[in-house]
């Protein structure tokens, strides 16, 4: 699970299709309504890319309801005389940008499939450009709305944000209707099937990362004999994302603080000169001793723009969300976290304050949106913070983050008619490529070896590296074998593990994954 949403979204349409809605029977053998298999009507939009706008029905189970559009992108095949079909792509979120994941990366997986495929994607309903969730009525209200709120570490500061997240969740059940409850994984997963159908693919080729593994094992057991190439990158565990949301926040924080010991651990290993925490004793004791003086007295910033001063709310949020996830920022994290320790935040408050902008607030609506809708909360907001403490006994780094973020769950207004909870354990036609990472701090590697487990036919390749999702930490060997898997649909051995191509404080760290 993604909470970053760092994807810009690029609204970038031409036509819309709209289909009488005819009756058809999935793979499972369910009944539900289908639009008739139409053509898209693309138009350039970049070198090598073609957009578009789909309308889809609102609820799939009615005839001739209302419509929704989603936005979609294409990248062309460098190769069209051996173009394989079509690969979809789903970057996470939920509701990161698909139209601008393959806009910024099309190119690259272009070239690992050695030019074999149109690269689809599309931004989920409820997100970005495809009839999105909003629960203001202008940008400047929404900035107002969440002025000088950063996550809470005080009671009284709890109080505060709780009863802000209660009003988001009136906001946007007020401002949204019905789409609320139409804007499931499963309600994705049902528009997925019909893109697949209008670009003229009998089976779905498709990669996921993040929540988008979530929506692909969603799709393999509604339609698992319409799946020709699954590839999942950093598993989220299906059980835990349905049965509740505290039950999913504990699962997918269960290996955040590793992640962050591991990162100290490393700096303190290739010492000063290329990690600024190093050479001054235990690199553990320094910073767990600044983040204990940082949880009562805030560590000023003197050169913010503004100067301000940095909390410890701010200062996990960055650790969360932006530190670990992320190793190619590792090495310049470590100067920043060094200076806090001296005494002086003005780093970290600029970061602080870019994620309190305008933008952030607008992707994080849709993605809380969206995580409710599939993962509802069984606590109401009065019990929340009981919630949230807890969290902070599975992860001290990510359980106050991740807990405040989505509090908004416990208030939400609304239910999804058609929400898929299993089983999660049918069989496709050929071997699920599963990815996991050793250390990922936001999709656990245990998530990745109970999916082997639980699928009828997958294989799990271990990446022997760091931070979320396998591209975060190149590997050329990891690459190859996703290449090899989607177009030849060759699986590595049981068991193989890969290592990365450098370390998160080699001088080369990041090269490979910019020349991809």
């Amino acid at each position: 699970m993604k909470s970053t949403h760092r994807l810009t979204v690029t609204a970038l349409a031409a036509g819309t299709l709209i289909a009488a809605l005819t009756p058809v029977t999935t793979a499972a053998g369910a009944s539900e309504r289908s639009a008739p298999r139409a053509a898209i009507s693309w138009a350039a939009c970049g070198t090598q890319l073609e957009c578009a706008r789909v309308s889809v029905p609102l609820d799939w189970a009615r005839h001739g309801g209302r419509m929704i559009t989603l936005s979609v992108i294409r990248h062309l095949a460098s190769h069209p005389d051996q173009r394989v079909g079509s690969l979809f792509v789903n970057p996470g979120g939920p509701g990161d940008s698909g139209v601008g994941a393959v806009a910024s990366q099309g190119e690259a997986l272009d070239a690992i499939t050695g030019g074999r495929f149109d690269v689809v994607g599309w931004d989920p309903r409820g997100s970005g450009g495809s009839t999105p969730v909003s629960c203001f009525a202008s940008s400047g209200e929404r900035e107002a709305f969440w002025q000088g709120m950063p996550v809470p570490t005080t009671r009284q500061d709890e109080q505060r944000y709780l009863a802000k997240s209660v009003a988001l969740a009136q906001r946007c059940g007020a401002r949204n209707g019905d789409l609320l409850a139409h804007i499931s994984t499963t309600d994705t997963a049902r528009d997925l099937d019909y893109l697949r159908g209008l670009v003229g693919d009998s089976r779905l080729t498709f990669y996921g990362e993040s929540t988008g593994t979530f929506l692909g094992q969603t799709y393999a057991n509604l339609f698992p004999h319409r799946v020709r190439a699954m590839a999942l990158d950093g598993l989220e565990d299906p059980v835990s994302y349905t049965a509740d949301l505290a039950t999913l926040l504990a699962n997918v924080l269960t290996s955040t603080d590793q992640a962050f010991h591991e990162y100290l651990r490393l700096c303190e290993r290739v010492g000063p000169a290329r990690c600024a925490l190093a050479g001054h004793g235990s690199v553990e004791k320094r910073v767990a001793a600044m983040l204990q003086r940082l949880r009562h007295h805030p560590i000023p910033a003197p050169s913010a723009e503004p100067p301000g001063e940095l909390t410890y709310g701010e200062a996990l949020t960055i650790l969360k969300l932006e530190l670990l996830p992320h190793p190619v920022l590792w090495r310049d994290a470590a100067g920043m976290i060094d200076a806090m320790i001296q005494g002086d935040a003005s780093a970290a408050e600029t970061i602080a304050r870019g994620d309190a902008a305008e933008p952030f607030h607008r992707a994080f609506e849709q993605n809380t949106a969206l995580l409710c809708a599939d993962s509802p909360a069984r606590q109401n907001a009065r019990q929340w913070p009981q919630v949230v403490h807890r969290l902070e006994g599975v992860s001290h780094i990510g359980g106050p983050v991740m807990g405040w973020l989505e509090a908004a769950c416990a208030a939400w207004p609304t239910r999804s008619a058609d929400r898929y909870t299993g089983p999660w354990n049918a069989a496709t036609p050929n071997p699920i490529l599963l990815i996991g990472t050793r250390f990922d701090p936001t999709t656990p590697l245990a998530n990745a070896q109970l999916a082997e487990r639980q699928l009828g036919n997958a294989v799990l390749l271990t990446h022997d590296g760091y931070g979320h999702v396998s591209q975060a930490d190149p590997s050329t060997c990891v690459m190859q074998a996703l290449g090899r898997y989607l177009v030849a649909l060759s699986t590595p051995a049981r068991g193989t593990i890969c290592p990365s191509d450098h370390g998160p404080f080699d001088p080369g760290f990041g090269q490979a994954a910019a020349s991809r």
